[in-house]
């Protein structure tokens, strides 16, 4: 029998919809910037939802055109403490990390350093096969030998973390901090917990002193990581250290990301046009459409584009952002469990599968 629970996806929606409807006057539906939007009936779902998944901790915000317009924390990011989860709580983000690698290595190619469509052995690379590119990295596209067109690999994504040091001669960590983290003063974010440990031996000229002492800071601070065993059950687990890399390590709050997010939307990071190729899927193999664009999963939700990701840290964390371009609207959920993602099969390229997604979808749209 499986561990996660069975949520009561219709009903809650349901309710949320005839809660939502009765917001309407003269038969127009209220902004989500106003008191009598969309905002207040996310905020009084998302409770329950995370009490049906078992979550301990969650924080959640939901950002437009690169403001947080709106912010929440439920439940405890320490339980034994009885601390609270907050807008600026500090968790692992997993997979999501993807995405920061994405931003990087597009940035190489609008600088010309990288094509996306060069083989890996151009680079002296040959992991995870010297005939890979970054764009079949990008979107998660299987190999040439595979009879399927899509597989979700972390494995095979993370060599992109070498290609990127190919690009920019420096350990990647040290791109994300540099490029990203520090340029957007993204306070509460850290490349990697394994910066946590005092027996962890800095490259010189890596990171200043105070950088670290501020990561170690943060990490003191992160939320206490959790598995499930049951509705009201918690077990701590132990702080996985993790490295920096393409594919994870990335420490972050929904605020710092809620930052990053509007950066892109603004065009501080990509140029428009390299931003609607990687939020576009790459379009089919062997007549199997593709969930990916580049660097982010690509589906349509009632005729609308959705750009989502996902992540999760087994027994430990687990995140969610989706996006709505056309109403320049991102909702972002990080959790001290794997309760986000784990029960819902995201690899798969469906977010509608996760309550919470289909919360937001039809609150929004």
């Amino acid at each position: 029998m499986s561990r996660f629970p069975r949520f009561p996806v219709a009903l809650l929606v349901a309710l949320a919809v005839v809660v939502a409807a009765a917001t309407v006057t003269s038969g127009q539906q209220p902004s989500v910037f106003t008191p009598g939007g969309m905002l207040p009936v996310l905020e009084s779902y998302l409770e329950p939802l995370r009490q049906q998944a078992g979550i301990p901790g969650m924080s959640a915000a939901v950002a437009s055109e690169g403001k947080v317009i709106w912010e929440k924390g439920y439940g405890f990011q320490n339980v034994a403490a009885r601390d609270r989860a907050t807008p600026d709580t500090p968790y692992l983000i997993g997979d999501m990390s993807d995405t920061l690698a994405a931003i990087l290595l597009l940035q190489c190619v609008e600088q010309r350093r990288v094509g996306l469509d060069d083989p890996f052995a151009r680079y002296g690379l040959t992991t995870p096969e010297p005939e890979a590119t970054l764009r079949g990295l990008l979107s998660h596209a299987a190999p040439a030998s595979s009879r399927e067109p899509f597989a979700y690999n972390q494995e095979r994504f993370a060599a992109l973390t070498g290609l990127m040091e190919w690009c920019a001669p420096q350990p990647y960590r040290k791109s994300v901090a540099h490029r990203l983290l520090d340029r957007l003063a993204m306070q509460d974010s850290v490349p990697g917990t394994d910066l946590i440990d005092p027996g962890f031996v800095l490259a010189d000229g890596l990171f200043e002193a105070e950088d670290v002492s501020r990561y170690r800071d943060v990490l003191s601070r992160i939320a206490v990581p959790y598995k499930v065993t049951g509705r009201t059950k918690v077990d701590r687990s132990d702080l996985p250290l993790i490295p920096m890399s393409a594919a994870n390590g990335l420490v972050s709050t929904v605020r710092d990301l809620s930052v990053l997010d509007g950066s892109l939307d603004q065009g501080l990071l990509l140029e428009n046009e390299t931003l609607a190729a990687a939020w576009t899927a790459v379009g089919e193999r062997n007549g199997t459409p593709s969930p990916m664009g580049l660097g982010w999963f690509v589906q349509y939700y009632r005729g609308e584009r959705v750009v989502w990701h996902f992540g999760s840290v087994p027994n430990a964390y687990s995140s969610l952002i989706l996006k709505l371009p056309l109403r320049k609207i991102t909702f972002i959920l990080l959790a001290n469990s794997d309760g986000l993602s784990a029960p819902f099969q995201l690899p798969a390229g469906d977010v509608t599968r996760s309550p919470f997604a289909s919360l937001f979808l039809k609150l929004t749209t």
